[in-house]
């Protein structure tokens, strides 16, 4: 399919999503800033998760290294600066720092108790750690990641207000078909519903926001001109998907390969939508973390 082709139907297809959950929702540009960093470790972040005032941050990289921190925000919100301490490399249940071919993580969580949960993929797991990552608890390695085909394991983890887990894979079937949802309660996983696939969209990021709804990131990919994003804003009730609407969607290229968000309500009572870059660990490409605001 053309280029302009595709981008007329994924416009449609926004816009078709919204027509139908009644009066649109949506979300602006706040700003974006390219963080820049050293070290081996630092770049391919894939996981993103924000204290409650926007400020406060725990991100992991695809070297399973886990950062923590804080955004400089400006007067308007605008992200313009990044405190961070050297990063943690998490440990195996052997006790010896997580590494290749076992250091692939992408999704992160973070539960009421500070608990972090970070999913890998390669080896598909969810593992649980103490104290930013320096402390290994647990390691779950339900039966249904082992049918994930390779590279396309959880991308995204979010807990909600109950406390359960919530695990999404990349690519799950053939395309079209719907992308299952994980779910752990306690130490027992489940599958309680699944969400629709839209052409080559995949999810690659998810959070709970403070009114309860599943925020879903995802990405597609044009080879030679950069990455597509959008975000969905999903409500659940009684185990069930009652609304599903697109927030925004990007042309190609106007954003990194955006992975990570964090869903958070500023000081005017918006929701903001942050959400970081993975740079591949590649010199073009670029660490950049993107505020938008929710506007009803």
């Amino acid at each position: 399919m053309r280029r302009g082709s595709r981008l007329g139907l994924s416009l449609a297809l926004a816009a078709g999503l919204a027509d139908a959950a009644g009066a649109a929702p949506r979300a602006v540009l706040v700003g974006s800033y390219e963080w820049q960093g050293e070290g081996e470790r630092f770049g391919g972040f894939s996981g993103l998760e924000l204290a409650d005032d926007g400020l406060g941050f725990i991100a992991v990289s695809d070297s399973a290294a886990v950062f923590e921190g804080r955004l400089v925000r400006g007067p308007d919100g605008v992200v313009n600066g990044v405190d961070s301490g050297p990063p943690v490399v998490p440990p195996s249940h052997h006790g010896t720092p997580v590494a290749a071919p076992m250091d692939d993580a992408e999704g992160l969580a973070i539960g009421p108790d500070g608990t972090i949960y970070v999913s890998y993929e390669s080896y598909d797991r969810v593992v649980q750690y103490r104290d930013a990552g320096a402390t290994w608890v647990a390691e779950f390695w339900p039966e249904a990641f082992a049918g994930f085909e390779l590279n396309a394991g959880i991308e995204a983890l979010a807990i909600d207000a109950s406390g359960a887990l919530f695990a999404l894979p990349e690519r799950y079937g053939p395309p079209g078909t719907p992308t299952p949802v994980f779910r752990m309660q306690g130490a027992q996983w489940d599958q309680p519903f699944t969400l629709r696939r839209d052409g080559d969209w995949c999810p690659v990021g998810a959070d709970f926001g403070p009114d309860g709804r599943l925020y879903l990131l995802e990405r597609d990919y044009w080879p030679l001109i950069g990455f597509m994003s959008r975000v969905r804003r999903i409500a659940i009730a009684d185990g069930l998907v009652t609304a599903d609407e697109v927030l925004f969607e990007t042309g190609a290229g106007v954003h990194g390969n955006l992975e990570g968000i964090a869903v958070w309500r500023d000081s005017a009572g918006a929701v903001r939508l942050t959400m970081i870059a993975d740079d591949n660990f590649l010199p073009a490409g670029r660490t950049e973390i993107v505020d938008y605001r929710v506007e009803e």
